[in-house]
C-alpha cells in the first residue's frame, strides 16, 4: 500500500497542473485544483499508513 500512496501523490499534482492549463474559468479551475489537492492528501495518507507499524509488531 505504501507504494500505491507514493504513486497517487504525483497524480494529484498533475491534476492540479492540468487544471491550470486546461480551464479558463477561474471557478472551474479552482474546483479542479482542490480535487487535485484532495487526491494528493489521500495519497499522503495512504503512504503514511503503509509505513506505520502494525499493533504489536516489534520495532526493527
Amino acid at each position: 500500500m505504501k507504494y500505491a500512496g507514493l504513486l497517487v501523490m504525483p497524480a494529484g499534482f498533475f491534476l492540479a497542473i492540468a487544471a491550470l492549463v486546461l480551464f479558463s474559468d477561474s471557478m472551474e479551475r479552482g474546483i479542479f485544483v482542490l480535487c487535485g489537492l484532495a487526491v494528493e492528501s489521500l495519497g499522503l495518507g495512504v503512504a503514511i499508513r503503509g509505513h506505520m507499524l502494525a499493533r504489536g509488531e516489534p520495532r526493527p
